[in-house]
């Protein structure tokens, strides 16, 4: 059976996740749909990683096995054709039968951006965290150079998993007019660490945390107040690497 390999861009405002989930809206449910309308049949989509409600992608990569009259082109036009506005396969391509989407990444890319400004556009709403209060930015570039290292992630998550050491190879913080945008790249992430992470970073700008703190949450790996979960729609899965 050939295998796809697909590249995934979508605005997840309106959807319940990545995850197929019975009676909700979700990315992967989407798809499966569409892939199962051309191939005459159902269609199993592995996806690189799990983006919660309301995260949004740019980069993220799938694989599927089904047979098509199509070729690549074709095919990627009609999965297109066939899918909401708010989701676009931007590539398409056919991989050897051993690759699989989520295996085989070795990295993952998140941006998050927040607003500082009075007011936001009405055309970036939906993308960014708005956030018209002072911040130290001075403090919070020193707080994301903490996180990378290679750790137990647990305090700055939802974890539930057995294995919560992750490797942070990238995190760092870029400001340009009144966006500020963190950008952290890891080869795998924990439940809600992204958006966590960046939480903490807001309260280290805010002056209510100090770095010492970050440490601390470290060594005891528990969730704290100190610790809160940013929203959802800042955040965007940039790319996968492999």
């Amino acid at each position: 059976m050939p295998n796809y390999k697909i590249v995934l861009s979508y605005d997840g405002t309106n959807f319940a996740g990545w995850q197929r989930q019975l009676g909700k809206r979700t990315i992967q449910g989407e798809v499966e749909a569409a892939l199962a309308k051309l191939a005459g049949q159902a269609v199993g989509l592995v996806g690189a990683g799990r983006t919660d409600a309301g995260v949004h992608a740019l980069g993220q990569t799938a694989n599927f096995k089904a047979s098509f009259r199509l070729d690549e082109a074709a095919l990627l036009k009609a999965l297109n054709a066939n899918l909401p506005e708010t989701i676009r396969v931007s590539g398409l391509e056919r991989v050897g039968p051993g690759f699989h989407a989520r295996r085989d990444a070795v990295s993952k890319t998140y941006a998050y951006r927040i607003w500082t400004a009075p007011q936001v556009s009405p055309f970036d709403v939906r993308y960014v965290l708005h956030w018209p209060h002072r911040l130290d930015l001075r403090r919070m570039r020193a707080a994301a150079a903490l996180f990378v290292r290679e750790a137990d992630f647990s305090g700055f998550s939802s974890n539930t998993e057995r294995r919560p050491v992750r490797r942070v190879t990238r995190s760092e913080i870029r400001r340009k007019g009144a966006e500020i945008v963190y950008t952290i790249e890891a080869g795998g992430f924990l439940r809600h660490m992204v958006r966590t992470i960046v939480g903490t970073l807001l309260e280290v700008g805010r002056g209510r945390l100090g770095l010492e703190a970050i440490e601390r949450i470290f060594a005891e790996g528990k969730r704290t107040l100190g610790s809160p979960t940013a929203p959802a729609k800042g955040l965007c899965l940039i790319r996968v690497g492999y």
